[in-house]
């Protein structure tokens, strides 16, 4: 079976930064226990209001999506961008 790659990707008011900061480490903790993926979060070089998550290697896309719109619903995440998007990749078989 082939691991997924998920990418959201979105943008956020930089003045916020903290505040989101705070939200996407929570967001990570609710991941990492329930599916054992850690996240990451950078921003863009260029464009200093865009953010990207990074959840890669995982193995149950069903259920890792299931969890991560209930915490982003719990965590009331529309608030700090309502047009986030998420790109899903998967390995590629040699």
């Amino acid at each position: 079976m082939s691991m997924l790659h998920y990418y959201a990707y979105y943008r956020a008011d930089p003045s916020r930064l903290e505040e989101l900061r705070r939200v996407v480490a929570d967001l990570f903790r609710v991941l990492e226990a329930s599916s054992g993926v850690r996240g990451l979060l950078r921003r863009s070089r260029g464009e200093p209001a865009t953010y990207m998550e990074f959840y890669e290697n995982v193995a149950d896309g069903a259920a890792f999506e299931r969890v991560l719109a209930e915490a982003l619903g719990r965590l009331r995440f529309e608030r700090f961008s309502p047009r986030r998007k998420t790109e899903i990749f998967q390995d590629v078989e040699a």
